[in-house]
Protein backbone atom coordinates (compact mmCIF):
# COMPACT_ATOMS: atom_id res chain seq x y z
CA UNK A 1 0.00 0.00 0.00
CA UNK A 2 1.14 3.48 -0.76
CA UNK A 3 0.06 6.29 1.54
CA UNK A 4 0.44 9.92 0.50
CA UNK A 5 0.37 12.88 2.85
CA UNK A 6 0.21 16.53 1.87
CA UNK A 7 2.70 18.75 3.70
CA UNK A 8 3.14 22.42 2.77
CA UNK A 9 6.46 23.09 1.01
CA UNK A 10 7.76 25.45 3.69
CA UNK A 11 7.21 22.79 6.35
CA UNK A 12 8.80 20.08 4.22
CA UNK A 13 11.91 22.25 3.89
CA UNK A 14 12.18 22.60 7.68
CA UNK A 15 11.51 18.92 8.24
CA UNK A 16 14.05 17.93 5.60
CA UNK A 17 16.64 20.23 7.20
CA UNK A 18 16.16 18.49 10.55
CA UNK A 19 15.33 14.94 9.51
CA UNK A 20 16.81 14.46 6.08
CA UNK A 21 14.60 11.69 4.69
CA UNK A 22 11.05 12.89 5.46
CA UNK A 23 9.23 9.84 4.02
CA UNK A 24 11.41 7.50 6.09
CA UNK A 25 10.77 9.50 9.26
CA UNK A 26 7.03 9.41 8.57
CA UNK A 27 7.17 5.62 8.13
CA UNK A 28 9.17 5.30 11.36
CA UNK A 29 6.57 7.41 13.19
CA UNK A 30 3.80 5.11 11.97
CA UNK A 31 5.79 2.04 13.05
CA UNK A 32 6.47 3.45 16.53
CA UNK A 33 2.86 4.45 17.15
CA UNK A 34 1.58 1.11 15.85
CA UNK A 35 4.01 -0.73 18.15
CA UNK A 36 3.06 1.41 21.16
CA UNK A 37 -0.62 0.79 20.46
CA UNK A 38 -0.16 -2.95 20.06
CA UNK A 39 -1.09 -2.99 16.37
CA UNK A 40 2.39 -4.21 15.37
CA UNK A 41 4.86 -6.55 17.03
CA UNK A 42 8.58 -5.86 17.12
CA UNK A 43 9.03 -8.41 14.33
CA UNK A 44 6.48 -6.57 12.22
CA UNK A 45 8.23 -3.25 12.90
CA UNK A 46 11.44 -4.90 11.70
CA UNK A 47 9.72 -6.06 8.53
CA UNK A 48 8.00 -2.71 7.88
CA UNK A 49 11.22 -0.74 8.29
CA UNK A 50 13.36 -3.41 6.61
CA UNK A 51 15.75 -3.54 9.55
CA UNK A 52 18.45 -6.20 9.32
CA UNK A 53 18.33 -7.74 12.77
CA UNK A 54 16.25 -7.98 15.89
CA UNK A 55 18.91 -5.94 17.66
CA UNK A 56 18.58 -3.15 15.10
CA UNK A 57 14.85 -3.21 15.78
CA UNK A 58 15.32 -3.13 19.56
CA UNK A 59 17.77 -0.23 19.20
CA UNK A 60 15.30 1.66 17.01
CA UNK A 61 12.43 1.09 19.44
CA UNK A 62 14.53 2.08 22.44
CA UNK A 63 15.76 5.23 20.69
CA UNK A 64 12.12 6.02 19.88
CA UNK A 65 11.17 5.44 23.52
CA UNK A 66 8.71 2.74 22.45
CA UNK A 67 9.32 0.42 25.34
CA UNK A 68 7.97 -3.07 25.67
CA UNK A 69 4.86 -3.14 27.83
CA UNK A 70 6.18 -5.79 30.21
CA UNK A 71 4.61 -5.81 33.65
CA UNK A 72 5.69 -7.36 36.94
CA UNK A 73 3.00 -9.99 36.36
CA UNK A 74 4.54 -10.81 32.97
CA UNK A 75 7.95 -11.27 34.62
CA UNK A 76 6.51 -13.45 37.38
CA UNK A 77 4.69 -15.63 34.83
CA UNK A 78 7.82 -15.96 32.69
CA UNK A 79 9.98 -16.88 35.68
CA UNK A 80 7.46 -19.51 36.78
CA UNK A 81 7.44 -20.97 33.29
CA UNK A 82 11.24 -21.01 33.17
CA UNK A 83 11.40 -22.81 36.52
CA UNK A 84 8.81 -25.33 35.30
CA UNK A 85 10.79 -26.01 32.12
CA UNK A 86 14.07 -26.39 34.00
CA UNK A 87 12.47 -28.89 36.38
CA UNK A 88 11.27 -31.05 33.46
Amino acid sequence: MTVAIDIPDELVQRLRAQWGDVPRKALEAVAVEAYRGGALTAAEVQELLRLSTRWDTETFLKRSMAHLDYTQEDLTRDLEELRRLRAS
